[in-house]
């Protein structure tokens, strides 16, 4: 059979709603052959566009389905994990939305009985594959930076009425507040450049939103050779905005904007001359719109056939929890 007309993935989709929705957009037509959600109606909607495809409230019948090869798993936070060791469980390759648990623990487990079944677990962490980052890593991988120095990241948007009512203020829902949320995706993409972070230092606060976790935080990170990663994350940004500066010996990077409400998306380089001075500076920009989630669904359906481990992964993942835990004192847990 040639590649054009192998069979499409057939694809559980725990969870309907936003990020659901788009994760499906990008799925081949009739990929999806279960839709999940507590709230049924949403489910049945997305069942309802493909013959082939059941609705059900109860993710155990999804992952156990027979007619299921992948599980996408896009809910509430304390969900992702039991619901991933479930399909995993079961044989099936899962790709789970960031931060993919709420405790280090949880992905432990989830990773033992990965091994087990051998089934894939992509983490995701799709601002990976912005192509600002893309392009930094090309970069970055070249030695064009020279030795790296320090990052220096900033990431927030500015809530919207209600906001402190929505699951993502309950931490027994979220496992916690700015700092899971939007704040693991600027430890990751730390970690890219500098690696595996010994020292963790910072505080998560509430300073203007009505609820019981953090609207923002305020980390400083080091790796074993001293390498610092300063960030923080907002919740009362009231501008949306996304800010990621690479320091090397000979060059800078500086990433700015996710396109939409954060601004067009751009890379600058900033080479430093001999003389110093001014430096030699290029910039390229993003224009054409946020083209990350299709890379990253690319990449993990390559993982399954070429049998690969996923990068964002669980060890990538672990990684970012492991800063949250630190900052916040102890695990978060749902009980």
């Amino acid at each position: 059979m040639s590649e054009n007309n192998k069979p499409s993935p057939r694809v559980a989709l725990i969870g309907c709603g936003l990020i659901g929705q788009k994760r499906l957009h990008l799925l081949p037509p009739g990929s999806v052959t279960v839709a999940c959600d507590t709230q049924l109606e949403r489910a049945k909607k997305i069942a309802g566009q493909s013959p082939d495809c059941i609705a059900t409230e109860s993710f155990e019948q999804a992952v156990s389905s027979p007619n299921v090869d992948v599980v996408m798993i896009a809910t509430i936070n304390s969900w992702l994990a039991p619901i991933a060791l479930a399909a995993v469980k079961s044989g099936k390759h899962v790709l789970v939305e960031k931060p993919a648990g709420i405790s280090v623990a949880e992905l432990d487990e989830l990773e033992a009985a990965a091994k087990k079944t051998g089934a894939l677990v992509r983490v995701g962490y799709n601002h990976r594959f912005h192509p600002a980052c893309l392009k930094a890593l090309e970069l970055f991988r070249s030695g064009a930076l020279g030795p790296m120095m320090f990052v220096r990241g900033r990431y927030g948007q500015g809530g919207r009425i209600g906001y402190e009512k929505e699951w993502r203020a309950d931490a027994k829902l979220s496992g916690g507040g700015e700092l899971i949320d939007q704040g693991v995706h600027l430890i990751d993409l730390a970690g890219i450049f500098l690696g595996e972070f010994t020292m963790v230092e910072g505080h998560a606060t509430t300073y203007f939103w009505k609820m019981p976790v953090d609207d923002n935080a305020f980390l400083s990170l080091r790796n074993a050779a001293g390498n610092t990663a300063w960030l923080h994350v907002s919740c009362s940004e009231w501008k949306n905005l996304f800010s990621l500066e690479i320091y090397g010996r000979d060059a800078k990077l500086h990433w700015e904007g996710l396109g939409g409400s954060y601004g067009i998306e751009k890379l600058t380089y900033y080479k430093m001359l001999p003389q110093m001075g001014p430096p030699e500076t290029t910039i390229w920009e993003f224009p054409r719109g946020d083209e990350s989630w299709e890379i990253e669904m690319a990449e993990f359906f390559e993982d399954i056939k070429l049998k690969r481990t996923p990068v964002a992964g669980l060890k990538e993942a672990k990684a970012a929890l492991a800063v949250v835990e630190k900052i916040y004192g102890e695990p978060q847990n749902p009980e």
